[in-house]
């Protein structure tokens, strides 16, 4: 656009000229074989849209620049971001997302550089929307609202697979759930209400499940050896790629399923429970199920009645014991008084 500074620039020049800067980043993000942009175009794009914004009316096309930004976010999410997602499934379509939101952002920033004067003086002065959350509200309304099921059910089919021991990639995982959150746009309703809440749920029944097998299979020293080991890992979960927030009500949720629920049925099982750990001097066992039980509200009363129970008895077999000895040591004494010959 020679001479463009010194001349009007007319709506559909200068669009024109956006455009083909706009394809040309289109086809960067797309892996296509296209040079990078060079300093001379990045200043010529930007300059278009300062020009276009500042000429007088009737002139001055901020407002059009504006639905034009909004147009083009719109057509590409419609048409070839969304396309691209949908025609894969699980894990390619994880990948995909991760890439496509990837791109998005690219995009996002490297229009805010060309149409930085319309977003800090136009779009500030109208108290509109900033053109990083136009960005993200179309990738919000037209590709996350569209798949998040989805998204969500290959989630929790993978944190499944790995709590079976299959090896998985944390790192799609944490990239995936990133999402979660950034659509909230500094809250966490997305990530709460979208993945957070069904993946509780489904923790619950995946415990539910093995604590039915295991409080049958097991000793109450082995089910807890694998009680802690399951708390252990979802801690692990948590850092790996679960956002932070959601440890408290996932422990929770693990607790509830493989202790509280079960909390009767390991500590009197016969010949394992508290009370054979208590008896056998069993100490390590004892910390262990101190450990678990602690962190539940009141989950030391039962362990504490059997503890009670324990030393009752304990006492009161000592106390027999003792009674015995000292009756059987009068008996024996009584009879020696007896048998010797009066004087």
């Amino acid at each position: 656009m020679p001479a463009m500074d010194r001349v009007v620039i007319e709506f559909d020049q200068g669009w024109g000229f956006m455009e083909k800067g706009i394809t040309k980043l289109k086809k960067i993000l797309e892996g296509l074989d296209e040079p990078q942009f060079s300093s001379e175009e990045n200043m010529m794009l930007y300059t278009t849209v300062y020009r276009m914004c500042t000429q007088k009316t009737p002139h001055d096309y901020s407002q059009k620049l504006y639905e034009k930004y909004q147009e083009l976010f719109d057509v590409y999410v419609s048409s070839t971001v969304l396309p691209a997602i949908k025609e894969k499934h699980d894990v390619y379509m994880l990948n995909e997302l991760v890439k496509r939101w990837k791109n998005h952002k690219l995009m996002q920033r490297w229009l805010s550089r060309f149409f930085h004067y319309l977003d800090r003086y136009f779009i500030a002065r109208r108290s509109l929307p900033p053109l990083n959350e136009v960005a993200l509200t179309y990738f919000r309304t037209l590709v996350y609202t569209e798949i998040k099921g989805e998204v969500r059910t290959a989630v929790i089919t993978l944190i499944d697979q790995e709590r079976e021991g299959e090896h998985i990639e944390r790192s799609l995982l944490k990239d995936v759930l990133g999402i979660f959150v950034e659509m909230g746009m500094g809250n966490l309703n997305h990530y709460k209400s979208d993945f957070e809440a069904p993946m509780l749920q489904d923790t619950a029944s995946y415990y539910s499940r093995k604590a039915s097998s295991w409080i049958v299979e097991d000793s109450c020293p082995e089910y807890m050896l694998k009680a802690e080991e399951c708390l252990r890992r979802e801690k692990e979960r948590v850092s790996n790629y679960l956002h932070s927030s959601s440890e408290p009500k996932l422990l929770k949720k693990v607790q509830h399923e493989l202790l509280t629920v079960v909390t009767n049925q390991l500590l009197e099982k016969e010949n394992s429970g508290c009370q054979a750990l208590l008896r056998d001097d069993k100490v390590d066992d004892l910390s262990r199920m101190f450990r678990l039980f602690s962190k539940i509200p009141r989950g030391l009363d039962p362990v504490s009645s059997i503890f009670k129970q324990h030393i009752t008895a304990e006492g009161l077999a000592l106390v027999k014991m003792a009674e015995d000895a000292a009756s059987s040591k009068t008996g024996a004494l009584f009879s020696k008084v007896k048998s010797e010959p009066r004087q």
